[in-house]
């Protein structure tokens, strides 16, 4: 291919986007609208997994112990609780351990504990922490079984109601991001259809003339290239400077959410937009293009 021929659809390219400015504007805000909810609704679903996983990754299995278990029994459960499946850490905590975190966990208030020291009602325990989220209700089941444990908590209920809230965001997250991607789609090629329809006189004569369809295709790829780039730019900007400003309120007013504030994921999913707004131009134009070119 000649330098000739490439400035040519770039010239084609530029003087379509000039002549035809309104739809050209048009397939451009469509990109922006597609896009901007597009990226809103990843933002969404990456934060909401982001919170869950945090929650997730705080699940442990705090195993209580029957009173008056001696030292060697307490190392051979520690290595029994070490071998049930999904385990990944065991901490042992003493009676006097567990009495300094509850004095900590009251603050000031703490003195109303002083009397506990000579009396200590708090077990021993053991806590335990899985590979997976997901592991925690079987392991906690198996781990009650062992000889010398008293009693297994691990937010019975409300760990499983989790677990399934978690999978309901994945899957649901899912779909929505392959139906507004693919809604981008139609609505991208809808938009620059019309602008091959404005010039589909010009498509059949030149036809006649009997140029390729590749020679036809490329100043309208191009076209479509420009008009996601451009954009998928905007939306960018958008989403970068709207989604900053979203940071700093929510650690003003709700420090306690967590939402992503990694640059590399963000610069990712930038990128990704704005790639996929290149693409999806170019997607479009060759949909709007197939059916012309075809007959």
């Amino acid at each position: 291919m000649s330098l000739n021929t490439i400035g040519y659809y770039f010239r084609e390219a530029a003087a379509s986007l000039v002549r035809n400015s309104w739809l050209s504007m048009a397939s451009v805000g469509t990109v922006i609208i597609s896009l901007l909810l597009l990226g809103s609704a990843l933002l969404l679903v990456l934060n909401v997994r982001h919170i869950i996983s945090r929650v997730e990754s705080s699940l442990e299995i705090t195993v209580f112990l029957e009173d008056g278990l001696e030292e060697e029994r307490l190392e051979r459960l520690e290595e029994e609780i070490k071998f049930v499946p999904g385990v990944a850490r065991v901490e042992f905590v003493s009676q006097d351990q567990a009495l300094e975190e509850l004095k900590k966990s009251f603050g000031e208030k703490a003195a109303i504990l002083d009397g506990l020291e000579e009396d200590n009602p708090l077990p021993n325990s053991f806590r335990v922490k899985t590979r997976q989220a997901e592991m925690v209700p079987e392991a906690a089941v198996q781990l009650s079984q062992l000889e010398g444990v008293e009693q297994v908590r691990y937010g019975q209920g409300v760990v499983e109601k989790l677990l399934a809230l978690t999978r309901w965001v994945r899957l649901w997250g899912t779909l929505t991001i392959a139906v507004l991607g693919a809604a981008s789609i139609f609505l991208i090629a809808t938009t620059i259809r019309m602008s091959v329809f404005a010039r589909r006189r010009e498509i059949g004569i030149m036809k006649i003339l009997g140029a390729t369809n590749f020679f036809i295709r490329m100043p309208f790829m191009l076209e479509g290239m420009i008009i996601g780039l451009v954009g998928g730019l905007v939306v960018v900007l958008l989403i970068y400077f709207g989604y900053l400003s979203l940071l700093n309120k929510v650690a003003m007013t709700l420090p306690f959410i967590q939402l992503i504030s990694d640059p590399a994921v963000l610069y990712r999913v930038l990128g990704g937009l704005l790639g996929l707004g290149f693409g999806l131009g170019a997607v479009g134009s060759a949909i709007s293009l197939h059916r012309f070119l075809r007959v």
